[in-house]
């Protein structure tokens, strides 16, 4: 798969949601929520600013982020389900 975004747009692959609850009760796929976390797999160069220069991305291929549960745009790709958001969407990295 080869994807380049565009901008200041990121793709995110989101990261499988527990499906058991902290009291042990197994969750059916129609209670899960989506998950609001995922890793990075690819990032634009960034924002071009209104003085011609760009801003650079604070995210890298790789990095665990944190991002609103309807954010950005869901697409297919080779059988994967990708999520396609601009920078200003991700609330965070997820550090070790």
């Amino acid at each position: 798969m080869n994807i380049r975004p565009l901008h200041d747009r990121v793709v995110v692959r989101r990261l499988e949601e527990e499906t058991t609850t902290a009291g042990g009760i197994v969750l059916p796929d129609s209670a899960a929520e989506k998950p609001s976390q995922g890793e990075v797999l690819a990032v634009g160069p960034g924002k071009l600013l209104d003085n011609g220069k760009r801003q650079e991305p604070h995210v890298s291929i790789g990095d665990r982020v944190i991002f609103g549960q309807y954010g950005g745009n869901t697409v297919k790709i080779d059988g994967d389900e990708l999520l396609i958001l601009s920078e200003s969407e991700i609330y965070g990295v997820l550090e070790d």
